[in-house]
């Protein structure tokens, strides 16, 4: 099942119609680079907040998944220019589309699966309810999504008494007082600031992701995973995604929950990758007929 080292992967600048000088980085993999790609699958694989194309799971995933994939960073992250927002879901979704029908056009490639971490999930989500080039996709992979957008305020407050302890404010506080807040992380081994306004936190809290109730496809199976011990998300988001998703007919959901397992999966890269070649195994066989807990006591070697 694992795909072999000899995957060929190709940098890949794609313009930007909707911003201007704005070109997307991304790496294509490819399985059989020699031939032609028209007609064959392809993953999309997107990055959460402050992340990258190769952050945490992604190229591993990326690197052993049996069809190809392509991997990109979102406007204003890491290599693809613009400017970071925090609640940029509108530019993310239309990110996603742009990627999809340059893939489309120029390689003849059909979106077959989208894996999603974090904020990636919640665009990943929206850009498959909404948009035509979503049609072929048969699986969605959502990895530590949040459902809850109002929960943010919470985690921007954790954050702030982490980072922040020399103000002894809260974070409602800083924001108020001097308009902003400077999330500082390190991307790429490379520090960064991303500047959060009030305006960022309003428009994320109020993004929208009831739609997955009743216009996520009914055809479409997703695979939820998500760690108990995440403190960035809840894991209750993950059983409210299980119960909207999991209802739908031929479509299923399956949850699989990892024990000690935060919101960047930290440690447990093979986990994360084995359980999705795993479930992705299942839809390719045309095993994926009931929704429920995932857990096939199968551990794929990568």
């Amino acid at each position: 099942m694992a795909a072999s080292a000899s995957k060929r992967t190709t940098r890949i600048w794609i313009p930007h119609r909707g911003a201007k000088d704005v070109r997307i980085a991304g790496d294509l993999e490819q399985l059989v680079p020699e031939v032609p790609s028209s007609g064959r699958k392809l993953a999309l694989i997107l990055h959460g907040t402050m992340g990258h194309k190769d952050y945490l799971f992604q190229k591993k995933l990326a690197k052993t998944l049996p069809i190809d994939s392509f991997r990109f960073d979102f406007r204003g992250n890491h290599e693809t220019g613009g400017t970071w927002k925090m609640a940029d879901f509108p530019n993310d979704v239309e990110d996603i589309q742009v990627v999809a029908d340059y893939l489309i056009q120029e390689y003849g490639y059909v979106i077959d699966l989208v894996i999603g971490h974090s904020k990636g999930s919640v665009a990943g989500f929206r850009w498959v309810c909404i948009s035509p080039q979503a049609a072929s996709v048969r699986g969605f992979v959502n990895v530590s999504g949040r459902y809850r957008m109002e929960r943010v305020l919470f985690t921007l407050e954790i954050h702030a008494q982490i980072f922040d302890l020399d103000r002894n404010e809260p974070f409602k506080s800083v924001i108020v007082a001097q308009g902003h807040y400077d999330w500082k992380v390190i991307v790429a081994r490379k520090e960064v600031v991303g500047r959060i306004h009030a305006k960022d936190v309003e428009d994320f809290m109020n993004w929208d992701t009831s739609l997955v109730w009743d216009r996520f496809p009914k055809n479409v199976h997703v695979m939820t995973i998500h760690g108990l011990n995440d403190a960035t998300v809840p894991p209750l988001d993950a059983f409210i995604y299980a119960r909207a998703l999991g209802a739908r007919s031929p479509g299923t959901h399956n949850l699989h929950m990892l024990e000690d397992a935060d919101h960047n999966m930290t440690g447990r890269t093979e986990d994360v990758v084995s359980t999705i070649l795993a479930w992705f195994a299942a839809l390719e066989g045309g095993q994926l007929h009931h929704s429920g807990i995932w857990n096939t006591g199968v551990r794929v070697k990568l």
